[in-house]
């Protein structure tokens, strides 16, 4: 298949996708800030710059582009139908980096999240931010010193709620 843009005009179009401060990034960020989450962002001297780093709970958060991350099985990852080779070989090298850094955070003693674009859809916005603000309490327990494994933790009635809505129990990971 041709391209139907110019050499500049795929050019142009290339250049104005942002890196930082892109609209998802921004979601997360708003709804943080409203729950009293105090982050940094794009901190350097941590390997990948994660877009938000939360200190105090020990975690770092990349917000990642369906597409420019490859997010297998998402309707908004598909390969281009021009330059096929060149893009599967980006974003292979980008999904090899991101998993490279991942490691390198966890072995510095970081937990790492990953919040994908689709998750920021309207349809399940609230539920996915929801999940993140629960999940850095968890991350605070644990660093904390608090043993938050279902075995030595009763749960009260709100928790059963929360659980209900699709979060992960205490102690499991959540893969959905």
């Amino acid at each position: 298949m041709v391209d139907k843009l110019s050499p500049e005009q795929r050019r142009k179009c290339m250049q104005a996708n942002k890196s930082n401060d892109t609209k998802p990034e921004l979601i997360v960020r708003k709804y943080l800030f409203s729950q009293g989450i105090h982050y940094r962002l794009h901190c350097s001297n941590l390997p990948g710059k994660p877009d938000i780093v939360l200190k105090k709970y020990s975690t770092v958060i990349f917000i990642n582009g369906c597409f420019w991350h490859g997010h297998e099985a998402c309707p908004y990852y598909r390969l281009p139908k021009t330059n096929t080779l060149f893009w599967k070989n980006k974003i292979e090298t980008n999904r090899e980096r991101d998993e490279r850094v991942r490691q390198q955070l966890i072995s510095l003693g970081w937990g790492v999240m990953v919040i994908w674009e689709c998750q920021l859809k309207p349809s399940v916005r609230e539920a996915t931010l929801k999940e993140v603000v629960y999940n850095l309490s968890v991350a605070y327990l644990k660093k904390c010193g608090v043993r938050t494994t279902g075995e030595i933790y009763a749960p009260k009635e709100d928790d059963i709620a929360i659980a209900a809505e699709g979060y992960a129990p205490y102690g499991k990971e959540h893969n959905e």
